[in-house]
């Protein structure tokens, strides 16, 4: 049964856990200069003699804002939560706050098989969260707004974008050497989207 009131403070700790996480991803890069500097690297070293945590850093933050800004626009149309509605937030923000993990281990051990399947994994998992909210926000009466309901854009975007992923998870899986190459398959959403809405209006 849904809790009648608006989800304000469900959507304001959401935001906070996800600044938090967010902040976290760039302390090991922040720990880099003292110990840099005690190595008697040069400030231009500490740039060039760490790309992989930095570049691992820009991806991170890259895809928490995506995730974020899907979660946002979500629960726009959200007018009353329910307790499955809360158990897949809290899956969702699980992974917000474990990703920095991952994050930190792909710039560390960026050789090692196991690193880019974590990663991958951590975000599949989130994006999968993330379609359960969208499909209880669209089936749920008692969840979902009256005059701003889900649309089938959205759900379609939220399975594709989570077909994708495990597509990639797979692709890593039987060819390692792809690593995080395997992500670049998001760019496909879009267009996979449009066939997937073709059918579904065809339907």
């Amino acid at each position: 049964m849904a809790i009648p009131r608006e989800p304000d403070r469900l959507v304001l700790f959401t935001d906070a856990v996800v600044a938090i996480a967010v902040t976290l991803l760039v302390l090991p890069l922040v720990d880099v200069v003292p110990q840099a500097s005690e190595a008697g690297q040069s400030a231009i070293e500490v740039i060039t003699e760490h790309q992989p945590e930095i570049w691992s850093f820009l991806l991170s933050f890259a895809v928490i804002m995506r995730l974020w800004m899907a979660h946002h626009r979500l629960f726009q149309h959200v007018r009353a939560y329910s307790t499955p509605l809360i158990v897949c937030n809290l899956g969702w923000l699980l992974t917000i706050i474990v990703l920095p993990f991952p994050t930190e281990m792909a710039g560390v051990y960026s050789g090692e098989r196991f690193t880019p399947l974590f990663y991958i994994g951590t975000i599949l998992v989130a994006t999968g969260f993330q379609l359960a909210l969208t499909l209880i926000a669209r089936t749920d009466p008692e969840v979902a707004s009256e005059s701003r309901p889900v649309t089938p854009e959205q759900v379609a975007g939220s399975l594709t974008v989570t077909a994708l992923l495990a597509t990639a998870l797979l692709l890593v899986l039987i060819i390692p050497g792809l690593g995080y190459w395997t992500l670049l398959l998001l760019f496909l959403s879009s267009r996979i989207e449009k066939l997937w809405l073709r059918h579904y209006s065809r339907d």
